[in-house]
């Protein structure tokens, strides 16, 4: 996991609200067996966490199993803990899920694998981006239960929980052999979700998007460089040159 703010007080509320909502949700498992284990969405109860609730409600909007969504919940909840502690900048990255609000452009870089693409390009994100929410699911990449054939399914959504049940679903419909038409298919199904800004989806050395995506910049320079840009405001010059 890693958070990034601009203030250490923020970044301690963060951790603080994961371990916390974590330890709900193992409880909420303990209980009920079956949360951890369905791959279609589940009822909610009144009585559920908060992160029970949330990961729920986003399950049920892209028809997979609520665990599809906990990391991209519990980012969420992170992140509004971290604002509610007035930080400027408050990032969360939980597994590859993204929970961000900030007064700055930050960048986000895409890993796809062994696709060409993969860390070669990026989102800036401008000031009306946030809050948002950014996940993405791979087949290639990730040890989570996949079906379809994405090397980087990443979607753009109004809150990370959705986002991360949403590039499930998408990464699950990017399937066969003819692989613009399998990118195809998986760009559809982000259309038909509703909270859902905007997909894109990388298949080896194939990339196909839809909706309101942010605004796609070619990324140079190692991890760290990337890493440190990210925490600052760029000049136009500067992103110019991304």
């Amino acid at each position: 996991m890693l958070a990034i703010s601009d203030t250490a007080h923020a970044i301690e509320s963060g951790m603080k609200s994961i371990i916390y909502n974590r330890s709900q949700l193992e409880l909420y498992i303990w209980r009920r067996p079956v949360y951890a284990l369905s791959l279609d969405p589940l009822p909610i109860e009144e009585s559920a966490p908060e992160v029970v609730k949330l990961a729920s409600l986003a399950a049920e909007a892209a028809q997979v199993g609520p665990m599809a969504a906990v990391p991209g919940a519990l980012a969420e909840l992170a992140v509004k803990d971290m604002v509610s502690e007035g930080a400027s900048v408050s990032l969360i990255e939980n597994g590859g899920e993204i929970a961000a609000a900030s007064t700055q452009p930050l960048i986000v870089g895409i890993y796809a694998g062994s696709s060409p693409v993969s860390g070669r390009i990026g989102f800036h994100l401008d000031l009306e981006d946030f809050p948002i929410g950014i996940a993405t699911s791979s087949a290639t990449v990730s040890h989570a239960l996949n079906f379809g054939e994405a090397d980087a399914a990443v979607v753009i959504a109004d809150t990370a929980s959705l986002a991360d049940a949403t590039a499930k679903a998408v990464c699950n419909s990017v399937v066969g052999e003819d692989i613009e038409a399998s990118v195809r298919s998986g760009l559809e199904r982000a259309e038909r979700i509703r909270g859902v800004r905007g997909a894109l989806v990388v298949r080896r050395n194939y990339v196909g998007t839809v909706g309101k995506l942010p605004r796609l910049v070619k990324l140079n320079g190692t991890r760290k460089e990337l890493f440190i840009a990210s925490l600052r405001e760029l000049s136009p010059e500067e992103i110019a040159l991304l």
